[in-house]
């Protein structure tokens, strides 16, 4: 292509809005032009680039036999509320951009395609015999990022090749997801990109194993943890470490201290002349369900560790999933939308009393917690809308028999359902099993009871969730808060002085210099990386939802084991020029560089450089050798700093060296300069690009 003929403009100063090198060099060259926030056009050389990638990705990906489809971007609400996700990507992470049709019908753009994929596997899988079967797809996709940045890395737009596959058991997820990590390091190793695979969190996709593959570069915005001997690396939301032991706590007896102004651990160490490792530190976090309801987490942890809040928002709901007794409420959400600190200023909506700031102990009492307010007959009679006869047997049920004043608004809605569900009984019977007036009074309950927990959402759960990291656990005769203002305990012992809470899970941060659990003689090294693929164990999470099932050998129904496997087509290909830089420009690595080699001629006027131009040019072409040809009327200089600029790999001068049958190569990645032969041009040209591609 000649670049006289190409939408080719480049910029001499970066542009204002640009934050990381290759953001700000991608603009400068004429790769992505921007058309409003997060929204980018890609230029022809960019759309060579994009190409590239996407072809060495489909090669790897048919290569495991996996098959490419294309699946719609628009994307009905109902396929996301059959997952239970359509809250959490509108409302919680509010990433996906919602829109209403014409017909009044909630739609959403893909940002991801589980739900569609899965429809797909609902209505054509029948039979064991059509598993395992993978499809997938390389299409644009949407999120609706709060602060889009850095390009193409963080658009509201960008092209993603996104994988599905189903299987009859976890064996055969286990052997293609083998498979897709093979493929991803033959994809990035292929793309000319340092790179390293960590295990990672699941994050909203959800499912068990997940392992994301990082470029490293030094503008990455995901920290990874990994060990010099190669053996264990991990996304710093994921990583897990041996903690650095506690010291030996110098207070031998239980004590009450006053310590005023002491609202910091560092502050507590210097009064007290103690080590922060013998510090209990108590957090509150407030964690809010797809259900409206608001829970409030007290989390203990060493006093000189961190909380891995997104640890503790997977324990947290792990929590939910598996326990019988918390919450004491029926129509708890599946899904947690946001887990946060306590703001101060929220104090008089979730307690009931100023908290001792600073100085709270892990025994907190509940009754800091504002309590929903105790509401007489008549109140619920008029929330509920039920006649007062039948109120009565849950008002007695309540007050065992003895008539109050007021009553507790939670043990009359569970009351109500205990009527409506009980426990040898949990679904309503249908209008053959009971008369129509059961039915209507069943209905009404049901109503009567919704909005007793309306009410009750106004207000947090009447009971903290306590939350204990092991490295507190392991502490004796700590230091931590009081629950008094300007006062600390010393000394304290758990099931002595302060009780243990039964949730005992690791969610501490681990760090750099930590010492790795599977060779303690190993510490932890930090690096920084680009995510550009993640794969996913999901097993059946998307399939018992949205009943997408297959029949096996014996006739029977089972829900599919599903795996998913992602990779950012545009991040890839920025990602390469993050990693790839120098003061002048892109260096493009030659799988992916748009064009192999660009003929420089440094005077258009020369006939004699021109007719060894056009004859390069058009030689190495046909070759196989994709070249541009620099045919613009522009002095020399310009051009050369548009070649460094662009970063096409190889650039052919025919300069003064055609004088001696010559041309002047320079390798962009090294600067490296060599006088060739010109009948040998074509020839090195092919050895040097096969050579790179191989390596």
């Amino acid at each position: 292509m000649r670049l006289s003929k190409i939408l080719f403009v480049t910029l001499r100063d970066d542009p204002a809005d640009a934050e990381i090198p290759s953001h700000k060099l991608l603009l400068r060259a004429g790769y992505i032009r921007r058309i409003g926030s997060g929204i980018y056009a890609y230029l022809p050389l960019m759309w060579r680039v994009l190409q590239k990638v996407s072809q060495i990705v489909r090669e790897e990906m048919n290569a495991t036999g996996a098959q490419e489809c294309l699946l719609p971007q628009l994307q009905p609400a109902e396929l996301w509320k059959e997952s239970g996700r359509w809250d959490t990507y509108t409302k919680a992470e509010g990433i996906m951009f919602s829109l209403i049709d014409r017909r009044e019908q909630q739609l959403g753009l893909g940002p991801t395609h589980e739900e569609v994929i899965t429809t797909v596997a609902r209505d054509m899988i029948r039979s064991y015999r059509q598993l395992p079967l993978h499809l997938y797809q390389i299409q644009t996709k949407f999120r609706d990022e709060i602060r889009p940045r850095f390009g193409l890395m963080r658009g509201r737009e960008f092209i993603m090749k996104d994988g599905y596959s189903f299987h009859v058991d976890e064996v055969s997820l286990k052997e293609t997801y083998q498979d897709m990590y093979q493929a991803y390091s033959n994809m990035l190793r292929r793309s000319g990109l340092a790179f390293r695979a960590v295990e990672a969190d699941s994050g909203a996709i959800g499912g068990s194993g997940s392992t994301e593959f990082m470029v490293l570069a030094d503008a990455g915005e995901d920290e990874v943890l990994y060990t010099e001997d190669g053996k264990y690396a991990a996304n710093v939301e994921k990583a897990v470490s041996l903690a650095s032991d506690a010291e030996v706590s110098a207070f031998t007896s239980y004590e009450k201290r006053e310590t005023p102004g002491t609202e910091t651990i560092e502050k507590v160490c210097n009064l007290l002349k103690c080590s922060p490792t013998q510090i209990v530190k108590n957090v509150l976090y407030k964690a809010t369900d797809d259900k409206d309801w608001t829970f409030l987490l007290l989390v203990s942890i060493r006093g000189d560790q961190e909380i891995n809040e997104v640890k503790l928002q997977n324990e947290y709901l792990k929590y939910r999933q598996t326990s019988e007794n918390y919450p004491r409420i029926r129509d708890s959400g599946k899904n947690v939308l946001k887990i946060e600190l306590v703001d101060t200023q929220e104090q008089s909506s979730l307690f009931s009393q100023q908290l001792p700031k600073g100085y709270i102990a892990p025994d907190l009492s509940n009754e800091y917690l504002l309590p929903c307010p105790r509401l007489t007959k008549q109140e619920i009679q008029a929330v509920t809308g039920l006649e007062s006869q039948l109120l009565d047997q849950f008002l007695n049920a309540d007050s065992i028999g003895v008539q109050k004043t007021d009553y507790d608004v939670l043990n009359v809605g569970l009351s109500i359902w205990d009527t409506i569900f009980p426990p040898d009984n949990s679904e309503i019977p249908s209008t053959s099993e009971t008369s129509k007036s059961e039915l209507e009074q069943k209905t009404s309950l049901m109503n009567a009871y919704k909005k007793l927990q309306k009410l009750l959402k106004q207000y947090p759960y009447p009971e903290f969730l306590r939350v204990v990291d092991k490295t507190a656990v392991e502490l004796k005769n700590f230091v931590t808060g009081a629950n008094e203002t300007g006062y600390h305990v010393v000394g304290a012992n758990w099931n002595n002085q302060i009780k243990l809470p039964e949730t005992i899970v690791d969610i501490r941060k681990a760090r750099p210099d930590d010492r790795a659990v599977h060779n303690p003689e190993q510490t932890l090294q930090t690096a920084r990386g680009i995510e550009v693929g993640h794969i996913f164990q999901l097993g059946t999470k998307y399939s018992q939802a949205m009943s997408a099932t297959y029949t096996n050998e014996q006739g029977e129904e089972n829900p599919l084991f599903m795996g998913c496997y992602g990779v950012g087509v545009s991040r890839l290909a920025q990602s390469a020029v993050e990693q790839s830089y120098d003061k002048d420009g892109i260096i493009w690595p030659v799988a992916i560089a748009p064009y192999h080699a660009i003929v420089t001629i440094p005077n258009i006027k020369d006939a004699k450089q021109l007719e060894v131009a056009e004859k390069l040019y058009t030689e190495l072409n046909k070759a196989g050798v994709e070249t541009l040809l620099d045919d613009r009327d522009e002095r020399a200089g310009v051009k050369f700093k548009d070649a460094d600029l662009i970063g096409i790999p190889y650039r052919i001068v025919t300069g003064r060296a055609i004088a001696n049958g010559k041309v002047e190569i320079v390798k962009r990645a090294t600067r490296e300069t060599q006088e060739i032969a010109i009948e040998e041009v074509v020839n090195t040209l092919q050895q040097w690009i096969k050579a790179a591609l191989e390596a």
